[in-house]
């Protein structure tokens, strides 16, 4: 049986179990830095924001901690993971090889083609400067895992989005002192196009200096 991921669920239309419901809404407040890193997270406050039970919150967060998005402590409580720094060079070294070969599998599909060619168009249309800062995170979530989706590898669509997930977290952090962000969401079309022309070669390069661009570019300010 093929891993189905909460995000996976959404993009078929699938019913949302209640903590997939509560694992995807928790893990977009702790991507998004809405939770902010190193938060305590109380368990009751968050089942009664999200109008879910104690049970599916707290299957939820153990899911996250799998995720590294959360950490438990023995009597001191659950708590927002920190974002370091130092695992950027972690993070980029998985990613550096997993995306490239996303892109080409996804390249490979010819069945999902159409779809990424509407989603560069979509992205194409933005005028990203005028987006606020969720959004525009929401958008770089949404190609991503796009192309992860169209890969067609269950295994390996559920790493990439958890890495995926703790490189947003460093993007959010230092997103406002990046001065060419607009630049980074732009990669997006040429990689997404790349792969609804088939081009799978060009779509393997392209995803492997976004990447590369990405770790150099947060480097670049901190």
């Amino acid at each position: 049986m093929g891993i189905v991921t909460a995000q996976a669920q959404q993009l078929e239309g699938a019913p949302l179990s209640l903590a997939d419901r509560a694992y995807a809404a928790i893990q977009d407040r702790l991507i998004m830095l809405d939770i902010p890193p190193m938060a305590p997270i109380d368990d009751g406050a968050l089942s009664e924001s999200l109008g879910l039970g104690r049970t599916p919150v707290r299957e939820a967060l153990k899911r996250l901690e799998v995720d590294r998005l959360v950490v438990s402590y023995p009597r001191r409580g659950t708590f927002a993971t920190g974002v370091d720094i130092t695992d950027l060079a972690y993070i980029s070294d998985i990613r550096v090889q997993l995306e490239p070969l996303a892109a080409r599998r996804a390249a490979e599909s010819a069945g999902v083609r159409s779809g990424l060619a509407e989603l560069a168009d979509d992205i194409a249309d933005l005028d990203v400067l005028a987006l606020e800062r969720n959004e525009l995170m929401r958008w770089d979530l949404r190609v991503h895992r796009a192309i992860y989706r169209a890969a067609g590898n269950p295994h390996l669509e559920d790493t990439l989005i958890r890495y995926n997930n703790l490189a947003t977290r460093i993007f959010c952090l230092f997103l406002e002192r990046m001065p060419h962000f607009d630049r980074h969401v732009g990669e997006h079309v040429t990689l997404l196009r790349s792969i609804a022309d088939g081009d799978a070669d060009t779509a393997s390069d392209l995803a492997r200096d976004h990447v590369t661009g990405f770790e150099k570019a947060i480097r670049a300010i901190i």
